[in-house]
């Protein structure tokens, strides 16, 4: 792999599934029954969530201390090798929520176990997967009582806010590292080990956390230990054949409240659906280079963009108040909302490179879905 690519496959693909996912800099390619279990998932309010009844409320210690028992450790094996990834429980009957690039392996003729803080153990299956999203559901056969997860609101975090990474990275199951919120919407695109699937873009949470091989589908979580992403994807420096890169503080996760609405459709059993506006797009650069947008290149007919009255040729600079700088940018962002939103387009003419030529314009879109 060339030096500081986040690439399609997992990191440590050479030695199995259990890291997370690496970028690409071009952004073509990327890592028994209880009756009270919750049967939906909610993002808890920032503002009027309690924090865990703990002498150190609001600190690592507590947020470690809440989370950990809800995070479990995924083995799988399949036709091309072994490899570990991390989880987080969602329902006390066994539900896990992980990476879809973390169980892709066992999707085809491979096993999947599971390992929990306690210290018990269980097979599991496949609930469902998406690849396009990056997440799966996986359920831990004839289990119950564990904890869930609290899945907390994402749309509420602030860059410079403190947050804590749990996983297994490197199979060092029940890991605590702590950092902050490096950024929000950082557009990653990844790609899983298996090639034919899509790559998966989306408007990610970075953070300097440390977050390596093996973190992949254990949680971020704020200091009240309440789930705020998904851990997803790391950027490396170069490594050489057969060695996996480790963190040099560049990690990305999948925010929780774009991984909701997919998760409840793989629980229901459902395809997931994602927005979609219909229409194709390369990088927009002006005269001297600068990214300016997504240039549109063709409008399907038919689709949420051509009943906006979208045009070939017109440069997309924001979608609502998010400022789009190329297309993986516009790709992740349209990603963050659900087939029906409707959002405002900021367009303007443009030459063949996306410099704008004239004035900009706003186009209402309600998006469509690719189910």
């Amino acid at each position: 792999m060339a030096g500081a690519l986040l690439v399609g496959a997992l990191a440590g693909a050479v030695t199995g599934v259990g890291g997370a996912a690496l970028m690409d800099n071009d952004g073509a390619q990327t890592v028994a029954s209880s009756p009270d279990a919750p049967s939906s998932l909610q993002p808890v309010d920032n503002q009027t969530q309690t924090s865990p009844p703990q002498n150190a409320a609001g600190s690592t210690e507590a947020a470690a201390a809440r989370v950990l028992p809800s995070v479990v450790k995924i083995y799988t094996t399949g036709p091309q090798g072994s490899g570990s990834g991390s989880g987080i429980i969602l329902t006390p009957q066994g539900e896990i929520l992980t990476n879809n690039h973390v169980v892709e392996q066992a999707a085809e003729g491979g096993k999947l176990a599971v390992s929990f803080n306690d210290g018990s153990s269980a097979d599991a299956t496949i609930v469902g997967r998406d690849p396009l999203t990056d997440l799966a559901v996986i359920k831990a056969e004839d289990v119950s009582g564990f904890r869930p997860a609290t899945m907390g609101d994402s749309d509420g975090l602030q860059v410079g806010q403190q947050v804590v990474a749990v996983g297994a990275p490197f199979g060092l199951e029940s890991t605590v590292t702590t950092g902050v919120v490096s950024a929000l919407n950082r557009p990653v695109t990844t790609r899983g080990a298996d090639l034919d699937d899509p790559a998966t873009a989306f408007p990610a949470v970075q953070t300097d956390a440390a977050i390596n091989p093996g973190n992949s589908g254990g949680p971020l979580v704020d200091l009240s230990g309440r789930v705020v992403g998904i851990n997803s994807a790391i950027k490396t420096a170069s490594s050489s054949a057969g060695q996996q890169s480790g963190s040099i503080g560049l990690g990305f996760a999948i925010p929780s409240a774009d991984a909701i609405p997919i998760v409840e459709q793989l629980r229901r059993g459902e395809t997931p659906t994602h927005a979609r506006i219909g229409v194709s797009v390369v990088d927009a650069t002006d005269d001297v280079g600068l990214p300016s947008g997504a240039l549109v290149r063709q409008v399907e007919p038919g689709t949420a963009g051509d009943e906006a009255g979208i045009e070939v040729g017109q440069v997309i600079t924001r979608v609502d108040d998010h400022v789009i700088a190329n297309a993986d940018s516009l790709v992740a962002t349209i990603r963050s909302y659900r087939p029906g939103d409707t959002v405002v387009l900021t367009v303007a003419p443009a030459d063949s490179q996306g410099t704008p030529t004239g004035d900009s314009q706003t186009i209402s879109v309600t998006l469509g879905s690719d189910a």
